[in-house]
């Protein structure tokens, strides 16, 4: 909140954040309501997001940060008493003591940071369909083999277990439909074979190939290394050090930057498993863990209105475990309305207005603010300086202040990026030093398949099961035997991680029901768990309402 406490210094209740007429301060309490970093290039937004990481780890609450250009990087080594720093300190009555955070480094690729890893049912079909950019027809395939996979016990972990699962669907349906010509079947083998039909219909080979091209691309983005395991427990980021202090996480994101829908589709599962993970922690005097979303603006490029729904639901939502949201991004107007609307606390540094579309933005980010009649803040959108920003945060009701222009405080950690060898020293004293940095290869769906493939190549080469050969054979090998076996569930099944929404409508079909019915005529066994239908939805529980 912005008070006329001439006091300058981060207390257990608040955060100094800068200081014009009035200082400027953030309540913690009100700090999980989330908030906006917005302003040009070179305007200072960096400088903000690490005045107010500091504030926040100082208070003993634990931060996650994407540091897109490695510049919040310094946070962890001490600030040095320049004379720029010198300066502005006083003119704010600030006594400027240089400081240092534990800080952890992590690293989708491994190299300057601990690995960051998901499994591929983790991810779930949404938004690993948004990844992959895939239409609704590629979506809806995608969404029928997590559906096989679940109800088969198929644990997918990496990237080459949904390759060899899609490999796997995509000739049933093909058969079972070539199968209703043979007329050495019976009517009703006929009549099995073409519920399988109906429920494999959109699983074209071509439409596979498609999604395996799809892979392709993203494995070529070095996204093979973001599938596996041991996967991240996102707990990790949620730690105090010795002192009390919270942890800053910095997210190494200079290469994964590369990969744009990469990015912003992995940090949007990150605040997924949050919501889903964390219980109802309801009004805390500080929050669990802030989270600062760089480069927002990628969140919402190209999304879909359904993902945008979600999105809005958990930026609402969210809070009520104890997470505040922070984006940052150049403009106001990256942010879609209905999730702007969430945010309640405002920085916005300079904008520059050279163009008659410049000066709509200009206006727009204006209107964002409550207005203070001492203020023209569209004229001063454009006239604040270096390190210089319009602030509005809550109050204690929980209403925005008047927006006001102040000069923000000086980080007291260093400003600029560390060198590799001071990453190096801070690396090797981690407390995740060799948890996450050797990869795992389980046992998962790959191995399966191909167990259950190799199971049954006697039988499909030699006499025969009985089951008439042929078309029917090779059918009752494939369905009733890779997808028909009773096998433990591994220890990370779909529908124990997360309960998903059902977005299109080609997965609402029983696959289960449909594939029980074709074993049964075939020889193949389903077992009891097959047939069960499960929600699957985009970020987390938020249909279980």
């Amino acid at each position: 909140m912005v008070t006329s406490d001439n006091k300058t210094a981060d207390t257990d209740e608040k955060i100094f954040i800068g200081k014009g007429e009035q200082t400027a301060w953030l309540t913690l309490a009100l700090a999980n309501r989330h908030g906006l970093v917005t302003g040009a290039t070179g305007t200072g937004k960096t400088v903000s997001l690490q005045i107010m990481a500091e504030g926040f780890a100082r208070a003993g609450v634990p931060v996650f940060a994407a540091d897109i250009k490695g510049d919040l990087s310094g946070i962890s080594e001490v600030g040095e008493a320049k004379d720029f720093i010198l300066k502005r300190a006083g003119e704010m009555g600030l006594d400027f003591q240089p400081d240092q955070f534990s800080t952890v480094f992590w690293d989708v690729f491994g190299e300057q940071g601990h690995p960051v890893r998901a499994t591929v049912t983790e991810m779930g079909p949404l938004l690993l369909s948004r990844m992959l950019d895939l239409n609704d027809v590629q979506e809806g395939v995608l969404n029928v083999a997590f559906r096989v996979a679940d109800e088969n016990g198929l644990t997918l972990i990496d990237m080459k277990d949904l390759r060899a699962l899609l490999d796997a669907i995509a000739p049933v349906a093909k058969k079972a439909a070539a199968a209703d010509d043979d007329p050495d079947d019976n009517e009703e083998l006929k009549a099995a074979l073409r519920k399988a039909a109906q429920s494999y219909g959109n699983v074209s080979k071509a439409t596979v190939g498609t999604i395996q091209r799809q892979l392709l691309v993203l494995e070529n983005q070095g996204a093979a290394k973001f599938f596996g395991e041991p996967a991240l427990t996102l707990k990790d980021f949620m730690k105090t050090d010795s002192d009390g202090r919270g942890v800053v996480n910095i997210l190494v994101a200079d290469k994964l930057m590369q990969s744009p829908r990469l990015y912003a589709t992995f940090l949007l599962w990150m605040l997924s498993e949050l919501f889903e993970e964390l219980p109802e922690a309801g009004d805390l005097a500080k929050p669990k863990l802030v989270f600062f979303f760089d480069e927002a603006h990628l969140l919402f490029d190209d999304a879909p209105d359904a993902l945008m729904d979600k999105i809005e639901q958990v930026v609402r939502l969210i809070r009520s475990k104890g997470v505040g949201v922070y984006f940052v991004t150049q403009n106001p107007i990256d942010v879609p309305d209905k999730v702007l609307a969430q945010l309640g606390g405002r920085v916005q540094h300079a904008l520059r207005a050279f163009t008659p579309r410049d000066q709509k933005a200009v206006k727009a980010a204006a209107q964002t603010f409550r207005p203070n009649p001492k203020l023209d803040t569209a004229r001063v959108i454009m006239e604040l300086g270096k390190g210089e920003a319009l602030l509005s945060f809550l109050e204690g009701g929980g209403t925005p202040t008047m927006v006001e222009r102040v000069m923000i405080r000086p980080p007291t950690a260093r400003i600029g990026p560390i060198t590799p060898e001071e990453r190096k020293a801070i690396m090797s004293k981690s407390p995740f030093k060799g948890k996450y940095d050797t990869a795992i290869d389980a046992e998962s769906a790959y191995e399966m398949l191909q167990k259950r493939v190799a199971d049954t190549a006697a039988p499909a080469d030699g006499q025969g099961d009985g089951s008439g050969g042929g078309v029917l054979g090779q059918i009752g090998s494939i369905v009733g035997t890779i997808f028909g076996t009773n096998v433990k569930r591994g220890r990370l099944s779909t529908g124990q991680v997360i309960a998903r929404d059902v977005t299109r409508s080609v997965t609402n079909k029983v696959i289960g029901g449909v594939v029980a019915d074709l074993g049964k005529s075939v020889g193949g066994s389903l077992g009891s768990s097959v047939g069960r239908a499960l929600v699957r939805g985009a970020l987390g529980g938020l249909l279980r309402r």
